[in-house]
């Protein structure tokens, strides 16, 4: 027999039992069933069906019932209140109620009528005339009373010509006082209007004949005491110190106003744009300097400026000669060209002779007219043969004339051929403006060879601005090699004998702009230089076991390296192999002579220079300034201190600094020194001996104060202390020897510090207080509550408090949104009920219109 499968109760077993099952069986489908990802064992489930649709319909009706009937009975009132006075009263009569009321009724309107009435004592005025008098009208204007008013019609006259005279024959004549009822003829009143019209304007052109009078007299009498307000005496000033002095603030104010307003500069120009007009200006003063080699110059500044006339219209026409002489200003003189000498020297004497006294001047002229007067009286045959004489001077005159011409164009032209060919040298001999860019090591050599430090600075400058990266497209190629180019120029020119360190010095500024210009070229090629001279190093070592010092050209490489690149950087890419290299030098190359001692102090150098900045520990530098102290002590058998490679503790070369003659102190002075030490005499070597220690010990002081602020400081210096105190002979050297000893002993310590060395400790370390860990219960399913039952209270009253205010929010839009549709109900109501009327009024009219063309149609017919 099979076994009959059981099926769970479903969700819709538990929905066909529930409550709303009448409900659900009209409409099934209001049912919504909230499905459980897991069943909790004791957990009684009370929303697991819900019937939205159905709680939506009763949430509306009940809306409709109460909220509804509060919206439309908004702002309305239904009730009619009994407001008359004693309505309910039963203690008052009838007959005193209706007389209260009538009481009331009249204060009401009393009230009322005398809101805005003003208080009847007090009376108003307007000009100084009662405001009641106004009112009443009495005073007539007559607009012919004012004689400056023209133009205007008296109340007579336009009464007379518009009102038709019935107004002024009902006046009063003047000339009649005993007739008074008689009413004037219209002629009567004409005549007796003319009359007054006529006298009015009389006395009109009388007061304006008497107003012109006064005016005149008062104009005569103004004039007679003008002349005494003119003159009056002015008002006495007041004494500067009661003004006012100006504030600090003021004065500067109006300073400020009378400065210069600012002017707006030029616009900066780019790096591009200077650099082509650089070029432009060295490419014209090439081209000057060819013209003035070529002898073009002087012909072009040898031509004179031509005369040209206010009155040229610049149509380039010119004359076949021009002979006019030119008029100019020389040594305070007016001096016309073609003049001769002797004409100027004469010239002169006459100024000098007529600047002597003004009243010769004067005698001197009257006396020429009176010959001249005498002369033109002369006879005729006189002039004639005056007139031959002449002629025969002006011919010797000017055979004279042009034999001087001649000779001094001969001369003139010999001077101007001597200065064109002194040009033509000179310029020569000047550096040209413009270059190009060497290819190769040996074009730089020839550009550079045979001229001084500071032209070969100068050609470089010109190269460089002539080659701008920003010129053409080949030309940043050109300088980085030029970079390389001039390292290996310094090189040469640092190892030639005597060394050339002038123009070393000198290239120093090109080399350092062109690597500001190319860092990264010149970047890999200081490293090339570094990195072969390290392998050349390498290499001596491996096979002789020992390497010569440096020679100048490294050690000057080093130094432009530190001129270039940053040495205070933790870790760079050309002063790091440089630092290394040093290193390298100062622990592998050993000290045979004195040139090597000086080499390995100028390395010492560079080193403290190398970490001046970043105050880096560098032991070798000292290791080695041990070792040359060492070799200045004369006894090496006993010494406290040890010394480390390249130096011995005895052996050959271990004397080297020890002084042969004591008496060699007296002689020496401090002065620079020189690497070449061949061919000296002994007092020049133990000079260069004192000289070396000198050197020595003022590196080791700078030592001290660079690296006084170190932990280790009194035991890095010991053994230097021990050497200086104990085994080198102070009392041989000079006293500015004996001085720095003295301040070197001074602040290195005596004993260094004690230090307690780094043990463990012996005891277990103390572990920290565990504490027993708080119990929290925790309930109401992963929500945290209180423990006391006060807090269980309020996180409970908290929790409802939540819950509640939600349900009000929520309540509260589902209002505003069902109010919202009613309102919006209503007005598609009422403008459906207005479509609707104006749909029956636009039908209703068509009809009368189809009712009117027919019954026109049927007139027509």
């Amino acid at each position: 027999m099979m076994r009959k499968q059981k099926f769970s109760s479903g969700l819709s077993d538990k929905v066909r039992k529930s409550k709303a099952a009448p409900e659900i069986q009209k409409n099934p489908f209001e049912v919504k069933i909230n499905r459980k990802k897991f069943d909790v064992l004791g957990r009684k489930s009370k929303h697991d069906v819900g019937l939205p649709g159905v709680s939506r319909s009763r949430a509306i009706k009940k809306r409709k019932e109460t909220l509804l009937k509060e919206f439309r009975t908004k702002d309305k009132n239904n009730k009619f209140v009994d407001r008359r006075f004693g309505e309910y009263d039963n203690k008052i009569t009838p007959e005193e109620k209706i007389l209260q009321r009538f009481t009331l009724e009249r204060q009401r309107t009393h009230d009322r009528k005398d809101m805005y009435n003003l208080n009847e004592e007090e009376e108003l005025t307007h000009y100084g005339q009662s405001l009641a008098e106004l009112e009443k009208m009495t005073d007539v204007i007559d607009s012919d009373s004012d004689s400056e008013e023209k133009g205007l019609l008296s109340a007579e006259l336009t009464a007379t010509h518009f009102g038709g005279g019935g107004g002024l024959l009902r006046k009063k004549s003047a000339g009649d006082e005993g007739d008074e009822h008689r009413p004037k003829s219209r002629q009567e009143l004409i005549e007796e209007l003319i009359v007054k019209s006529k006298q009015e304007k009389r006395e009109r052109q009388t007061q304006k004949e008497e107003a012109q009078v006064l005016t005149e007299k008062l104009d005569q009498e103004w004039k007679s005491i003008q002349n005494l307000l003119a003159h009056k005496t002015p008002k006495e000033t007041k004494d500067e110190a009661d003004k006012p002095k100006l504030e600090e603030y003021d004065v500067m104010v109006r300073e400020l106003g009378f400065e210069m307003k600012a002017q707006p500069s030029e616009k900066l120009k780019s790096a591009e744009e200077l650099a082509r007009e650089e070029r432009l200006r060295l490419q014209t003063l090439e081209a000057d300097r060819l013209k003035r080699m070529m002898g073009e110059a002087e012909e072009e500044s040898a031509q004179t400026d031509t005369h040209i006339s206010a009155d040229d219209i610049n149509d380039g026409f010119v004359l076949d000669g021009d002979e006019r002489k030119t008029l100019a200003y020389k040594d305070g003189k007016w001096n016309i060209e073609g003049e001769e000498e002797e004409d100027d020297d004469e010239e002169g004497g006459e100024e000098e002779h007529e600047t002597g006294a003004d009243d010769d001047e004067g005698e001197e002229e009257e006396e020429e007219e009176e010959e001249e007067e005498d002369e033109e009286a002369g006879g005729d045959d006189d002039g004639d043969d005056d007139h031959c004489d002449l002629q025969s001077d002006e011919g010797s005159e000017d055979e004279d004339d042009q034999c001087a011409e001649e000779e001094e164009v001969s001369v003139v032209a010999a001077v101007s051929e001597e200065q064109r060919r002194a040009t033509q040298e000179a310029a020569k001999a000047e550096l040209p403006y413009t270059f190009t860019a060497p290819e190769s090591y040996s074009d730089l050599q020839s550009l550079l060879r045979g001229h001084s430090s500071e032209q070969q600075r100068l050609i470089l400058d010109r190269t460089v601005k002539c080659h701008h990266p920003s010129l053409a497209t080949g030309n940043k190629a050109k300088l980085q090699r030029l970079f390389g180019f001039l390292l290996e120029y310094v090189g040469e020119l640092a190892t030639q004998n005597p060394p050339d360190l002038k123009t070393v010095n000198a290239l120093i500024p090109q080399i350092y702009s062109l690597c500001q210009l190319f860092p990264e070229a010149a970047c890999k090629a200081v490293q090339t230089l570094l990195s072969d001279s390290a392998h050349s190093m390498e290499e001596t070592l491996e096979v002789k076991g020992r390497a010569a010092m440096p020679n100048l050209d490294m050690l000057v490489l080093l130094k432009i390296t530190a001129l270039l690149f940053p040495t205070s950087d933790f870790r760079h890419p050309v002063t790091t192999p440089a630092f290394l290299y040093i290193s390298q030098a100062l622990t592998k190359c050993v000290v045979v002579s004195l040139e090597d001692a000086y080499k390995g102090l100028i390395l010492c150098c560079l080193a403290l220079e190398f970490v001046s900045l970043s105050q880096r520990f560098f032991p070798e530098l000292l290791n080695f300034l041990l070792g040359l102290l060492h070799l200045t002590v004369p006894d090496k058998s006993s010494t406290g201190y040890t010394v480390v490679s390249p130096f011995r503790q005895q052996g050959k070369n271990c004397d080297l600094l020890v002084l042969t003659d004591p008496n060699a102190s007296h002689s020496w002075n401090r002065k620079p020194m020189s690497l070449c030490t061949a061919h000296r005499s002994p007092v020049e070597r133990d000079h260069c001996r004192l000289s070396l220690l000198d050197s020595c010990l003022d590196l080791v002081k700078r030592c001290t104060s660079l690296y006084k602020h170190l932990t280790s400081y009194g035991h890095i210096f010991q053994p230097i202390r021990t050497l200086l105190l104990n085994h080198l002979p102070v009392e041989l050297y000079p006293a500015s020897i004996q001085d720095l000893h003295r301040e070197i002993l001074d602040a290195i310590p005596e004993e260094p510090s004690q230090h307690a060395p780094l043990v463990f400790k012996k005891k277990k370390p103390i572990p920290l207080k565990l504490l027993t860990p708080k119990i929290v219960q925790i309930l109401d399913y992963g929500k945290k509550r209180g423990n006391t039952k006060e807090e269980k209270e309020r996180e409970r009253l908290k929790h409802k408090y939540k819950r509640e205010f939600k349900g009000a929010l929520r309540e509260i839009r589902k209002d505003t949104r069902f109010l919202a549709q009613e309102k919006l109900n209503d007005i598609m109501s009422r403008d459906a009920e207005r479509k609707r009327k104006v749909k029956a009024l636009y039908g209703s009219l068509a009809n009368q219109e189809g009712e009117w063309k027919a019954l026109k149609r049927m007139k027509r017919k």
